[in-house]
């Protein structure tokens, strides 16, 4: 007869699953990029739009999508997508679409976690990020302390955004925060990825 699985043997295979997820779109950014440079696809017009032009009109809408499951389901690091944006579609679209893919997935990750609270956290994050920021939850100067952050290019945005869902913070006051708050990591982030691998490339080319 088989033993029925244990909470810890769940919790054990969903870490599995999720390493194998993250390894899988790790190497998947890793593969895109390759082709990238050896089609010349950062670098060429004619070739951005061919690849853009099997996509259409949905090119901006799948990638604005892809942003904010990005941040619902933080796989990879978060640089990863926002240099992608700044590749494929210069570095004015780039940062909009940035923009807009972070801000609705970050909101909806605020409504996740109001609505399964610390579960969720428990699943996505390791218990050492989540012991550093706990004293914080109840917190009456949270409100303060998660618009610093926010505004901050090294915090880590997806944990304190599902963080802020289980507190009692409005989800207008989040959402203006996020609105306000967000562009300037983002472009800090797009810019200085996109400098740094143009320049890691020209090194190699």
């Amino acid at each position: 007869m088989f033993k029925p699985m244990t909470t810890l043997n769940k919790q054990k295979q969903l870490t599995i699953i999720w390493n194998i997820l993250t390894t899988i779109g790790l190497i998947g950014c890793i593969l895109f990029f390759i082709y990238g440079i050896k089609s010349e696809l950062f670098y060429s017009k004619e070739a951005l739009e061919d690849f853009l032009g099997q996509f259409g009109i949905w090119a901006p809408v799948l990638f604005v999508a892809l942003q904010a499951v990005q941040v619902i389901i933080p796989i990879l690091p978060g640089g990863i997508s926002l240099l992608g944006g700044v590749l494929i579609f210069g570095p004015v679209m780039g940062i909009i679409y940035n923009y807009i893919g972070i801000c609705l997935g970050s909101v909806a990750v605020f409504l996740i976690a109001n609505k399964y609270g610390d579960t969720v956290i428990h699943f996505l994050f390791n218990p050492k990020l989540r012991k550093k920021y706990h004293g914080w939850v109840n917190h009456r100067r949270f409100g303060l302390f998660f618009t610093f952050m926010i505004f901050s290019p090294v915090a880590p945005d997806d944990f304190l955004c599902y963080l802020a869902g289980t507190t009692k913070m409005s989800l207008r006051k989040y959402t203006t925060i996020i609105l306000i708050g967000k562009p300037l990591p983002i472009v800090l982030y797009s810019f200085g990825l996109e400098w740094i691998f143009r320049h890691v490339v020209s090194i190699f080319s």
